[in-house]
């Protein structure tokens, strides 16, 4: 494929759906052929599935139902909308993808890694990420931005569950330095914006789309 997929992670009131879009339309000021899409969501059927997921009338949810739907929705994004983007040799900006099904399912959930990775792979046809910015805050930092709002099915869970998601990202970024981009999403947002950007500009020069 002669396209670049770049994803953004992080957990609750991380200011990552932010970022995403904040790159995406820095990306198409610079004349980058970009498409930013979010998880869950991004098709017609995604947006169905993510109504499920979040709405916090569904608190009896299970584990593996869970998942099921995430890699439903993932799947559909990628065979209807990632995939051609990156045929077209488009800079595709992804709000979540498969690291997200590892953080909050695998070690949030407690399904283990393992087997959400054996799933996460058919529901991705085995895409991974050209480049991962992880926007790592405590969660007592995240919790507290959305204090103020509507608490999603997610965003309820206790703060035990939290921790894990946060502590299952920082340990998959251990392993995988070269793809995973840690920055500090307690930055103001333009600063933040700028250390998002520098990792996503050198990743794009190397790729002869940016000069």
């Amino acid at each position: 494929m002669r396209g670049v997929l770049v994803t953004l992670e992080g957990v609750e009131g991380s200011g990552k759906s932010t970022q995403a879009e904040r790159l995406a339309r820095r990306l198409t000021g610079l004349g980058v052929r970009c498409l930013s899409l979010r998880e869950p969501g991004g098709t017609e059927i995604g947006e169905a599935i993510r109504s499920i997921l979040l709405d916090p009338g569904y608190k009896e949810m299970h584990a593996l139902t869970e998942l099921f739907l995430y890699l439903a929705s993932r799947n559909q994004l990628v065979r209807e909308k990632v995939l051609p983007a990156l045929d077209e040799g488009k800079v595709v900006v992804l709000d979540r993808f498969g690291d997200s099904s590892t953080a909050y399912q695998g070690f949030g959930r407690e399904l283990g890694e393992k087997r959400v990775a054996r799933l996460n792979k058919l529901a991705t046809a085995d895409l991974r990420p050209n480049q991962t910015v992880l926007v790592d805050v405590p969660i007592d930092v995240g919790r507290g931005r959305k204090a103020s709002g509507v608490l999603d099915r997610l965003e309820r869970e206790r703060v035990e569950f939290h921790e894990r998601v946060r502590e299952g990202y920082l340990r998959v970024a251990r392993r995988a330095p070269g793809r995973i981009k840690v920055v500090d999403g307690t930055l103001p947002a333009d600063e933040l914006e700028q250390s998002v950007f520098r990792h996503v500009e050198e990743l794009l020069k190397r790729k002869g789309i940016l000069k």
